[in-house]
């Protein structure tokens, strides 16, 4: 797995050159913001351009040009956030805490997915996997964990196996971590594993574009509602900035997420970090993260 400081950033521009090497535009009167946005689709690339309309939207009603990065993992959010290469990110709920445990980042919108703000994390097996009951009808089955830095790839599975399930996945199943979402889903079509941790807006989203057969797997296990994606920004910027951010998102209609977003997300309600505290006692509870003094 890539060292993270070494993780690769994907740019588009608007306006003004690429740049590799990012300076925050969090000071008033700056005319350039540098936007981030994780691993949401199979790559990079497909990512940016999915993307890429909102944040064309956020800078225009701001008034300025943008960068955005598509980072090639969920906790590459995290880093770029940590060593002030971004202005405003989208971020996975669990990169968010990671984030905001490292550099008190804070959160100011939850996007909407069929007009909620929450989504599912899923299990999926192969389609001729006999499952009565999980996970003990899975014991000794292959099975790939997403990147450590997702919510439903790593951090949330691995919850319940240690608080609900009571077992240990490194020895229960035949373990790996670390591939895409994108990854785990075609690797269990394909028949390479047994099972992969995934989320139910990816499967959706694969499934809609042909990438994958709704029949090519099965999802066997599917989490309680998780809150859905955040839009962070740095602890050092201003609150007129995240107030800004905040009412430019929320007002997104039904009507302009239609071309603003990916299929299925229909917009933005308000955020702050109370709004991830359940991701923030998994980590906690996982030992990854400490509680707050």
């Amino acid at each position: 797995m890539m060292d993270k400081s070494r993780r690769t950033f994907i740019v588009t521009t608007a306006g003004l050159a690429a740049t590799t090497l990012f300076t925050p535009a969090i000071a008033q009167g700056k005319k350039k913001l540098h936007f981030g946005v994780g691993p949401l689709l199979p790559n990079a690339e497909d990512t940016k351009k999915a993307y890429t309309p909102v944040f064309a939207h956020l800078a225009k009603e701001l008034g300025v040009d943008f960068d955005l990065v598509a980072t090639t993992d969920w906790a590459g959010m995290a880093v770029a956030m940590g060593s002030n290469q971004l202005d405003i990110a989208w971020m996975g709920p669990w990169g968010y805490i990671i984030a905001n445990a490292q550099t008190g980042c804070q959160a100011v919108a939850t996007v909407k997915y069929d007009g909620k703000p929450v989504y599912h994390g899923i299990i999926i097996a192969r389609p001729d996997l006999q499952v009565s009951k999980f996970p003990d009808d899975t014991k000794g089955k292959t099975i790939s964990f997403a990147d450590v830095g997702s919510t439903t790839g790593w951090l949330i599975p691995s919850y319940y196996a240690k608080e609900v399930w009571k077992i240990d996945p490194k020895t229960y199943w035949k373990y790996t971590d670390g591939a895409t979402h994108g990854a785990n889903e075609i690797a269990v079509s394909s028949g390479q594993v047994d099972m992969a941790t995934d989320f139910d807006r990816n499967r959706n989203a694969m499934i809609a574009s042909g990438k994958i057969k709704e029949d090519s797997n099965k999802i066997i296990w599917t989490s309680a509602p998780l809150p859905n994606d955040a839009i962070a920004l740095p602890k050092s910027a201003p609150k007129e900035l995240g107030a800004q951010v905040q009412k430019i998102l929320t007002a997104i209609t039904d009507e302009q997420a239609k071309t603003l977003l990916p299929p299925r997300y229909t917009g933005f309600v308000a955020a702050n970090h109370s709004s991830y505290e359940m991701i923030e006692k998994a980590g906690i509870a996982l030992g990854k993260i400490k509680p707050k003094a």
